[in-house]
């Protein structure tokens, strides 16, 4: 299945019924009354979110939503069924803008739902409009539209640790090699198109979940090579692990490495800038001793917690995963203790007001 993690949707909420107009005619009552119904409300667009689905996919083919309409109220006080609400599953991590760029929602947790759309409000039927004054009312409401527009829907992937890392620097390999994630390895860069994400598993049978991103390059931020549409997936992330090649087969320097990811994170703002990040020398295998002590020498000015390791080996990798697990169990726990300080996303829940009718909308003329 093709990777897909922006749609731009067209959304539409069904329009209330509206209300009847109707006397109650039976034989040997007479007078009857109003017994107009009101019409149902026109059903609501539901996104919510969901662990099953890792993919915009289906509204990349869909495009259009468009709710069931309430149905019209009928005689004898019967009231217009309500229109049935369409739920749309999306992934978890999924933020919903309006076409103006104003959040709607961000579905950060499994379960979550959000109301994009409302459903207009059926319209009243003549029966509500009876007073000792006006004991014969000839008029009802028209349902109210539903809300409808253009809906931005971004996925930004919901891991613990991200990736990050020059193009063939060995992430593939690493995160297949640590987590039950298999993505395309191979011996060029940009092996890897599409985010991936993987579950690690630790001793204690808990773990943490990791994320793999494309291969980054200068001017990343800016757009250049996969670079902006990809960085965001790590913006959610808890801690990074910077992995460089320590065997790049052009000669590119260790610093040089460094500093041309770092200069993106910079770039794409302080959201990544601000987390704590790791530095992982991959591919540390192919040194002899003496070129090991080099690179570790070359790194010191970056005073980076630095590991030294072989995704195709394992070597290191045992006390890399043990140290980034106590980090993110650290963060955590961080997080929880001060869950009222932290900024949490807009998210709206599935509650909706009544709306009431401003007295006087409806004249007699015009809702006859």
């Amino acid at each position: 299945m093709r990777f897909i993690d922006e749609v731009k949707i067209e959304v539409r909420a069904g329009n209330g019924g509206g209300g009847a107009s109707s006397f109650r005619r039976e034989k040997y009552i007479p007078k009857g009354g109003p017994d107009g119904g009101d019409g149902g409300r026109g059903a609501h667009v539901i996104f919510t979110a969901s662990r099953d689905r890792n993919t915009l996919q289906e509204l990349y083919l869909r495009k259009r939503v468009i709710a069931e309409n309430g149905t019209k109220g009928k005689g004898s006080n019967c009231h217009g069924r309500m229109g049935k609400d369409i739920e749309i599953f999306v992934p978890v991590g999924t933020v919903i803008r309006n076409e103006e760029g104003e959040l709607l929602a961000d579905l950060t947790e499994d379960g979550i739902s959000s109301i994009v759309a409302k459903g207009g409000i059926g319209g009243q039927g003549n029966a509500r409009f009876s007073t000792s004054t006006n004991q014969a009312p000839r008029y009802c409401q028209p349902g109210m539209a539903g809300e409808a527009g253009i809906c931005l829907l971004e996925l930004k992937m919901m891991a613990d640790v991200g990736l990050v890392g020059l193009p063939n620097a060995g992430k593939s390999t690493f995160i297949s090699r640590v987590s039950n994630a298999r993505p395309k390895i191979a011996d060029y860069p940009f092996t890897t198109l599409a985010p991936s994400l993987g579950q690690v598993f630790m001793d204690d049978g808990d773990g943490f979940v990791i994320a793999d991103i494309p291969g980054l390059i200068e001017g990343a931020h800016e757009g250049k090579g996969l670079g902006h549409r990809f960085l965001k997936h790590v913006e959610r992330t808890r801690l990074l692990l910077h992995i460089v090649d320590v065997a790049h087969p052009e000669g590119t320097s260790i610093s040089a490495q460094i500093q041309e990811i770092e200069g993106e994170l910079i770039g794409y703002g302080e959201t990544l800038t601000s987390k704590k990040r790791l530095l992982v020398l991959n591919k540390m295998d192919a040194l002899d001793d003496e070129l090991r002590a080099l690179v570790l020498e070359e790194i010191k000015p970056y005073n980076l917690d630095t590991y030294p390791v072989s995704a195709v080996s394992g070597e290191g990798i045992t006390q890399l995963l043990r140290d980034v697990y106590a980090e993110v169990v650290r963060i955590r726990k961080y997080e929880l203790e001060h869950a009222d300080e932290i900024e949490k996303p807009v998210t709206t829940r599935l509650d909706v007001p009544e709306i009431e009718v401003e007295p006087g909308l409806y004249d007699d003329e015009a809702s006859r």
